[in-house]
């Protein structure tokens, strides 16, 4: 992506010191500054592709009235690139007084002195050289067979830094680093062709690389992309249904983070992303799942994905019990989306960069760990299949029907773990599915997970957001198999 800057460098404390220097005259305002820098490096077939570095940086001024709210965005970050975007605000604002959301409040979203400081987790320094080596090297060792017909492995380093000063003298600054490392690994014989994935998606620096056991991942990959092509085709039928922490991660998100949005629940995103099957009167009493399935919002876990201390729009991020013993409690609303409603939600008002409003966003959405082993789930299982790592997912406008497939599945008979299967897939209703989960994994089977690319809003933002949870056990469930 390109630098978006334009004129002199900006910094933190240059726009604290911009700040001061507004003018205005709206009850309330606010500047959140973004700066995200990165770094990829892609080694694909033992070939070492460009690097690519990227910065992009500006601000979002907010101004709030009785009844409006304006946003102005700008990548002049000068002080006259500021007040210009906040006299822009101030009149959007204005001009949707009684046009917009009813029941806006500059008292409601004013930040009254909240201040904090964030430090990043980790270091991002590192050699190049070095690592192109370790790519290279991993790369190399999952050419194990004429079989294997592609080979891609790729680090990306994310270095973010956020502030968000405001008119009642706010001053919050985070930061944020990311490595993320990724391998695939494709291989194909007898008109069948099979991919196999990793990556790790958390927050921290170079060591995550050491911590995610990286080297030795490729030749793991490409060994298990051979037993795919050499490997049946998965059975249909119902049955019972292991999901890996990684496919849980994709379950999660669909089928309990989209649908408890809370602007999606009132109709915001209709027209783009959908709406949703949950309703403003269901909170506080509909059984969303069995009584084994508990779902907490939790930006606070150290090193998950979507980590933080406050949101975008400067509200302080705490753990919430979203589902709790199968019954739902509370929706994903930030304070705009709150103050429409009613309804009480949480800190995940989040942005994607500089030129985009915070909207309501899953942040780390957790399945609270339960008692059983994975030993124990898989005993429990007279026929079933094992599924792990998602490779395709579809569900409906309402976020209710749906139907995802992974890379490997494993046959479970009589208790124990049989051979791979390919194409595993499996499909349901997020409205009954939950209530068929039948045992969770305990605290020792976690796992987290994430993803970079969950898209929503118009014009389009495409953020971060991790789910950790155990494997899970669900009981009649329609699984088949997919094409060759």
């Amino acid at each position: 992506m390109p630098a978006s800057h334009q004129g002199e460098t900006s910094s933190p404390d240059r726009i604290r010191a911009h700040a001061r220097g507004l003018r205005a005259d709206v009850p309330f305002w606010s500047v959140r500054w973004y700066e995200q820098g990165t770094e990829r490096i892609d080694v694909r077939n033992d070939v070492v592709e460009p690097v690519r570095r990227s910065i992009d940086r500006g601000a979002m001024v907010t101004a709030v009235v009785e009844g409006g709210v304006g946003y102005a965005a700008t990548s002049d970050c000068s002080l006259a690139g500021l007040q210009g975007a906040l006299d822009r605000a101030t009149q959007w604002a204005r001009t949707m007084q009684g046009r917009g959301v009813e029941g806006v409040t500059p008292e409601a979203l004013g930040l009254a002195g909240r201040r904090g400081m964030a430090p990043p987790r980790g270091s991002l320094e590192h050699r190049r050289a070095d690592l192109i080596d370790l790519l290279r090297a991993e790369c190399a060792a999952a050419r194990i067979d004429d079989r294997v017909v592609e080979r891609h492995l790729a680090i990306e380093m994310r270095k973010v830094t956020s502030l968000i000063v405001s008119s009642d003298g706010a001053d919050i600054e985070q930061s944020f680093h990311h490595v993320l490392p990724s391998v695939q690994v494709i291989a194909a014989a007898n008109g069948i062709s099979q991919a196999r994935t990793w990556d790790h998606a958390q927050q921290g620096g170079i060591e995550t690389l050491a911590q995610a056991a990286f080297a030795g991942q490729a030749r793991i990959v490409a060994d298990e992309a051979l037993q795919l092509v050499a490997a049946p085709n998965c059975p249909d039928g119902r049955m019972d249904l292991l999901l890996a922490p990684d496919q849980m991660m994709l379950q999660i998100h669909e089928s309990i983070g989209h649908p408890l949005e809370l602007d999606r629940i009132l109709g915001d995103e209709r027209n783009y992303a959908g709406t949703s099957f949950v309703t403003p009167d269901m909170f506080g009493h509909y059984r969303y799942g069995s009584p084994l399935l508990n779902v907490t919002f939790d930006p606070t876990v150290a090193g998950e994905l979507a980590t933080y201390a406050f949101d975008d729009e400067g509200a302080e991020a705490r753990k919430v019990w979203l589902i709790r013993d199968g019954l739902l409690e509370r929706p994903l609303g930030g304070r705009l989306s709150q103050q429409r409603s009613g309804l009480p939600g949480t800190a995940n008002a989040r942005a994607c960069g500089w030129n985009r409003p915070p909207i309501d966003r899953m942040a780390n959405i957790n399945v609270e760990p339960g008692a059983s082993s994975f030993d124990e789930m898989v005993r429990s299982v007279r026929r079933g299949v094992y599924m792990r790592t998602n490779t395709s997912w579809s569900i409906d406008d309402s976020r209710n029907k749906f139907q995802f497939g992974c890379e490997v599945g494993q046959l479970i008979e009589d208790g124990q773990l049989k051979g791979l299967v390919r194409n595993p897939n499996y499909r349901g209703i997020s409205a009954t599915f939950w209530r068929n989960l039948r045992m969770v994994g305990a605290p020792g089977t976690m796992a987290c997970h994430g993803t970079l690319y969950c898209g929503k809003g118009e014009p389009n933002q495409v953020i971060t957001v991790g789910h950790a949870a155990p494997p899970c056990l669900f009981g009649e469930v329609d699984v088949f198999g997919g094409a060759s």
